[in-house]
């Protein structure tokens, strides 16, 4: 069974993701496109429930300028956010706590399906925006603008023709890259016996984990309540776990070293981000761009993408506005040289990854800290915090990494970033 053409928007955003329906109610919201989201149907092919979290002004600001002018992550879909914490937390190779106030930021946590039900919840009310419940099959420029050709649940054959194209779907293999490695994680949703979690402290980074022997570990904990949290082991390694691994290495971290007593596992998520100084191609065609970890948006250093896609979702809005036919970069060239540098130091073992980032939290101030993770930074700012990692190594891997050759890697399998 098949159809002709069914209609035409503005814009048709392939992927119903973070990244697709981020964009989807930036240009709906802002009045500057109708928007179409091909999402896949109900069924096996469509992605689990995921966690993302960012961290974001108190006040709903989230693009930290403190004006309240609402065009901040906090403040378009705070009705999504499971829990926030005003306090973050490392635990040291030595076992100990730094405890940091990051004041007026908090760090947030969204579950993926919380977050769709919230933006189909705004496109449905909107003239603008509609969701069409079909696999994409091929996205491809045509005079004028470009064509999606999709396949509907029922069998039928549906060719959809806008001005733009935003893909977010995964990439069959990763862009050639001087330095790859993954960052990969196993966490249950744990509800304990008795209360053993602080909802004010979020635990980013819990070093009491038995250290691989090429890159790093840590847990990580995310309390909910007193007695429920999310309870993750993540690495940054050259290759995934299987899951009887990390299953393995969460009971030790949760019976072992946080000393839970007797608990349960709701659910569990499980997933693999790269962590790459790949040049991400945005453009796929004249009228067809690559969006969310397609695109670049993850972090290279960190996984960390929800809150780059919200920045990303408001440039390419505002570029959309103002007629421009090409969109600009997720993250700068100078965030992504440095991330190259930081990768490639933990990849070569130059330095010692607990021991980094610990450092980086005690000794760098905890507002200064996020905008350096968030590639906000200011050269000067830059360069204090650089005095203070491993210098030796650093200015060596430094003057390495551009004559390092680009090598062809394959793609690091599913999962979108928790961050």
């Amino acid at each position: 069974m098949s159809q002709g053409p069914v209609g035409t928007s503005d814009v048709v955003i392939v992927g119903g993701g973070a990244a697709g329906l981020s964009l989807a109610h930036r240009l709906v919201a802002d009045g500057v496109a109708t928007v179409t989201v091909v999402e896949q149907p109900d069924g096996p092919a469509r992605p689990a429930e995921r966690t993302w979290c960012y961290w974001d002004h108190a006040d709903g600001d989230g693009d930290g300028d403190g004006d309240g002018d609402g065009d901040g992550t906090g403040d378009d879909f705070g009705e999504a956010v499971t829990a926030t914490w005003p306090l973050l937390r490392v635990h040291g190779p030595d076992g100990g706590p730094l405890t940091v106030d990051p004041a007026p930021s908090r760090y947030r946590m969204v579950r993926s399906r919380a977050f769709e039900r919230l933006v189909h919840a705004r496109l449905e009310r909107s003239p603008g925006g509609r969701v069409l419940r079909a696999t994409a099959d091929s996205v491809r420029d045509i005079p004028g603008g470009a064509e999606v050709r999709c396949t509907a649940a029922d069998g039928r054959t549906l060719t959809l023709r806008s001005r733009y194209v935003f893909d977010s779907r995964p990439l069959p293999a990763l862009p050639p890259a001087r330095t790859r490695l993954l960052q990969h994680f196993r966490g249950w949703f744990v509800r304990t016996g008795t209360d053993r979690f602080d909802p004010a402290v979020a635990d980013l980074m819990d070093f009491r984990v038995p250290q691989p022997r090429h890159g790093l570990a840590f847990g990580y904990v995310l309390p909910l309540a007193p007695d429920r949290a999310l309870v993750e082991y993540t690495e940054f390694s050259r290759t995934p776990l299987t899951t009887a691994a990390y299953e393995a290495t969460l009971g030790h971290y949760a019976r072992e070293v946080l000393r839970l007593g007797e608990f349960t596992v709701d659910t569990a998520e499980q997933g693999v981000i790269p962590m790459t100084d790949a040049r991400f191609p945005r453009r796929a065609g004249a009228a067809v761009f690559r969006i969310g970890t397609a695109g670049g948006a993850t972090r290279p250093a960190t996984g960390y993408t929800f809150a780059a896609v919200q920045r990303h979702s408001r440039a390419i809005a505002a570029a959309l506005r103002d007629g421009k036919g090409s969109v600009p970069a997720p993250h700068g060239r100078r965030a992504l040289a440095m991330d190259a540098v930081l990768l490639r130091a933990l990849d070569t073992g130059r330095i010692d990854g607990p021991a980094f980032f610990t450092g980086l939290f005690r000794r760098t101030p905890p507002q200064r800290l996020l905008r350096f993770l968030d590639g906000a930074t200011s050269v000067r700012e830059e360069w204090g915090i650089g005095l203070r990692t491993p210098v030796g190594p650093m200015l060596r891997t430094a003057l390495e990494v551009p004559f390092l050759p680009r090598r062809p890697h394959p793609a690091p399998g599913t999962g979108e970033s928790p961050r």
